[in-house]
Formats: structure tokens, C-alpha cells, sequence
């Protein structure tokens, strides 16, 4: 049984830009663990334009449990920073929930639980991926697939065990602190980048099982394609600072990009073409089969959302890694 006074230390962070679709229906949500187990609620916005602030701050005048703070710099990282360290100081556990997602009802139970009983000094979760129109849908059936996530085991769920890396749910505020937080120069991929640093701290990560979250992916395919292109800079990025290796899940679609670059050599020999040809063959192929496999339509156009995700994310990646460029990137959500 775990000690009820165990949730009372812990604020629940969600870093916001333009959700006024979702914000209202999060944070009603997540009020209900905040009444019962006497958590704060703090929502950092980014210079939202839709209204979003408006939404907050007008559930924030009847209740004392949620705060809105402004995050001058926009990103996620800064969002997660500045929250701890105006709220931190009374508090044992952050929790971090992204506004672009939807929860179980003992979302937060659930994580205060695993991390009293594991001993962890953070939490992850698996991200089933859900969409509501075409586009959406299509690309939410690839992130959910290894064409889209690598097998990626955050991605696609797993037995509970340690781990290096995975979407973060909740961690010990000593331990977020002693670390130095998040990196502000990462617009993307900020969590692979803390979780490199906890780990070689001696902090220890575990990938939970009794829990997930829902995320709903971008809805149309530029938002799309530049939401991952940041994520291949931020992964170049987190390379380079920690002088790592790209995993094979990685390596592959760090190819995409040359790949694409050669078949436009073509005109000189039609040999050029032909990696880039079996790319393409390949991803829809793939989607063919997760539509025969699956019974889903959005099969085909799934594999040709996975293709944005994969030249985006490796033009993102080189971009990065030959030093071009360098225009910061849209919140990612």
C-alpha cells in the first residue's frame, strides 16, 4: 500500500503552445488525481495564439490547484525548467505531461506508485499513437508500426524493466536538479539528451509497463515534416554532445537523405535512381501489408507519412551534423 502523503509532493507540468483543442479536457482530467491526491497543476505556456492561455487562466480563477506560468523562450525544455524551479523547492516528484496527449484516469497514481516501489529516479512510458482525421490516422498507424518508430520500445510498449532512454513520465526533482535539468539549446529530443546525463550520473531509468499514453500526432504533412526534421537535429545534436553512435533503428533512415540526393543524379545513369526506387518499394509495400494485415485503409497513405517522417527526420539529422542551417524549429508537442 503506498503512502497517500507520497502523492502530495508532486506537481504535474504541462508544457503548452496553441492546444486549445486539447488543453481544457487535459487539465480537467488530470484535476481529478490533483483534488484526491493534493498535486499541483502547472501549465507552461509559450505565447500561445489560440486562446489556450485564456482557457487556463480562466479555469485557474476557481481553482487553487492550477497555475499558468508564461515560458518566454517557447520550448518544452525551458517549459520543464522554469516550472521546477518556481514550484520545485517544495516538492519531491515532477510528473511531465505533454498537451498533445490523453491519459488514464490513474495516470499519475499509477507513476508516484511505480516509482516508490521500484526505486527508479525516473519513470517512462510506452505512446500508442491515435489519430481522428485521414491524415492523422494514417500517420498515427505508422509511428504505431516499426516502418515508423524502429521498434522503438517507448513506442511500442514492453515488459517493465531499466533502460537507458524513453518518453518521460515522472523523476525525482533531486535527481532532475543534480543533473542540471534540461538543456535549453535543444528545441527536440531534450528528454533522449537528460536521460544521457542521469544515466551517466548513476540515476536509474525504468520503462513501466502498468501505464501509457495517448498521443495525437501532426494532422496535416508539413506540420509533419518539420515537427521531424527537428527531431533528426535534435538527435545529430545529442550525438555529437555525447560523442555517441547512431543505433541501427537510427542509422537506417539517416540514409533517406543520400539516398535521395544520388537519384537525382539519374539523368547521368539511371543506376542512380535505383536506391531511392526501393525506399519508396519498400514503404509501400509495407503499408499494403499493414492495410491486408491489419484491415486498415489507411494503410498505403501510412507508409507515405512514414517516408516525410524518414527524409525529414534524416534531412533534419545532416542538416545538423554539417553545421547548416540552424533556424529553430516548431514546438514539439
Amino acid at each position: 500500500m503506498v503512502d497517500m502523503d507520497f502523492f502530495g509532493r508532486a506537481i504535474i507540468v504541462v508544457p503548452c503552445l496553441d492546444e486549445a483543442d486539447y488543453i481544457q479536457d487535459l487539465v480537467t482530467k488530470l484535476d481529478v488525481e490533483a483534488e484526491r491526491y493534493g498535486l499541483k497543476i502547472i501549465v507552461v505556456d509559450g505565447g500561445s495564439s489560440d486562446g489556450s492561455q485564456d482557457i487556463v487562466a480562466g479555469m485557474a480563477q476557481y481553482n487553487p490547484r492550477l497555475v499558468l506560468l508564461h515560458n518566454a523562450k517557447t520550448i518544452q525544455s525551458a517549459a520543464l525548467n522554469l516550472a521546477v524551479a518556481e514550484f520545485g523547492g517544495g516538492y519531491d516528484y515532477l510528473i511531465r505531461v505533454d498537451a498533445h496527449g490523453h491519459y488514464p484516469d490513474d495516470y499519475c497514481a499509477v507513476l508516484l506508485r511505480e516509482m516508490e516501489e521500484t526505486g527508479a529516479d525516473s519513470i517512462v512510458v510506452a505512446m500508442a499513437t491515435e489519430g481522428v482525421g485521414v491524415f492523422q490516422k494514417a500517420t498515427a498507424l505508422a509511428q504505431n508500426s516499426k516502418l515508423g518508430n524502429g521498434g522503438a520500445k517507448h513506442r511500442k510498449g514492453a515488459q517493465g524493466h531499466w533502460t537507458d532512454h524513453g518518453h518521460h513520465a515522472a523523476m525525482r526533482i533531486g535527481a532532475f536538479k543534480e543533473v542540471g535539468g534540461y538543456d535549453e539549446s535543444f528545441t527536440h529530443n531534450e528528454d533522449a539528451e537528460l536521460d544521457c546525463r542521469l544515466t551517466a550520473a548513476g540515476f536509474r531509468i525504468w520503462m513501466t509497463d502498468q501505464t501509457f499514453m495517448v498521443y495525437f500526432p501532426r494532422s496535416s504533412a508539413w506540420p509533419l515534416f518539420q515537427q521531424y526534421l527537428g527531431y533528426g537535429r535534435g538527435r545529430a545534436k545529442n550525438l555529437l554532445k555525447h560523442r555517441m553512435i547512431p543505433k541501427a533503428r537510427q542509422a537506417i533512415p539517416l540514409m533517406v537523405l543520400p539516398v535521395v540526393a544520388v537519384a537525382l543524379l539519374a539523368s547521368v545513369h539511371w543506376y542512380a535512381v535505383v536506391p531511392a526506387v526501393l525506399w519508396i518499394t519498400v514503404c509501400l509495400g509495407y503499408g499494403f501489408w499493414l492495410a491486408l494485415k491489419e484491415g486498415n485503409r489507411y494503410g498505403p497513405l501510412a507508409s507515405v507519412a512514414a517516408m516525410i517522417m524518414h527524409f525529414a527526420w534524416s534531412t533534419g539529422f545532416w542538416l545538423q551534423l554539417l553545421g547548416l542551417g540552424g533556424a529553430r524549429q516548431d514546438f514539439p508537442s
